[in-house]
């Protein structure tokens, strides 16, 4: 952990599950002291994009002081991956005047009752422009991508804020799947992330140690153990496509 001038540099990982989707960033009790935060400030974290959170200390068993540990749509709006690492600094937020959501591959039948819900779901939270969010709505979580707020910076949707929920929607075909979803497979997440991921992210790494990377992985189990999902885990979370092909369609003569 560095610091110049109250901006801290630390290492992201993966956030707790109670955490997902609330935007929270959860810090050490010592990065809270030299950024002057107490839990529910507002920090800016810059990867290679710059997003914000709510800061939550993080739990007295935490091993890496130096750790920010965010959920999956915080490090897809900042732009970073587990292990990277992001400068994060304190600042305050302004009461926004207008902000312009964008559903995410959902049709939505927009009117003053559904708009008011999504405004009293998303009071107090922090935003910046461009962030993908989550609203839970009937136990379903539907996506929003702020098209358009003022002021510009950093801002709170407060009961004076103009909330709007435009008709079109942003298509985003690929369905992003975070390491929070996928529960009892810690070692396995691990090894995946090292043999695939980080080959993926940072060939330049092996390319400088004349490494030749894994060439395949087999995951093998019962069915309903976890493997497809892990796979698709380990695709969006290195923005990589992936082609999901069935034993016996290969066995067909036109493949």
């Amino acid at each position: 952990m560095s610091n110049e001038k109250n901006l801290l540099q630390m290492r992201v990982e993966e956030s707790k599950q109670r955490d997902v989707g609330k935007r929270r960033a959860r810090i050490g009790h010592n990065a809270m002291d030299y950024l002057h935060v107490a839990p529910g400030d507002i920090i800016e974290i810059k990867g290679n994009k710059t997003s914000c959170a709510i800061v939550w200390p993080s739990d007295e068993d935490e091993k890496n002081p130096d750790s920010i540990r965010l959920d999956g749509q915080t490090r897809k709006n900042i732009e970073a991956a587990l292990g990277d690492i992001v400068h994060v600094k304190k600042v305050k937020a302004k009461t926004a005047k207008v902000v312009k959501l964008l559903p995410i591959n959902d049709v939505v039948t927009i009117d003053k009752e559904f708009t008011d819900f999504v405004k009293n779901r998303l009071k107090g939270l922090p935003l910046s422009m461009g962030d993908e969010i989550s609203v839970m709505i009937l136990g379903n979580s539907m996506e929003f991508k702020i098209s358009k707020m003022t002021p510009k910076g950093i801002v709170k949707i407060e009961r004076s804020s103009i909330l709007k929920i435009l008709s079109e929607t942003a298509s985003d075909k690929r369905t992003r799947i975070t390491y929070e979803e996928v529960g009892g497979l810690g070692d396995e997440v691990k090894a995946m992330r090292e043999i695939v991921e980080l080959p993926l992210r940072h060939p330049e790494l092996f390319s400088r140690l004349g490494v030749e990377p894994h060439s395949g992985v087999l995951l093998y189990g019962p069915p309903g153990c976890g493997k497809t999902l892990l796979a698709r885990v380990i695709a969006s979370e290195s923005d990589a496509n992936m082609y999901l092909i069935n034993g016996p369609e290969i066995m067909n003569k036109y493949y």
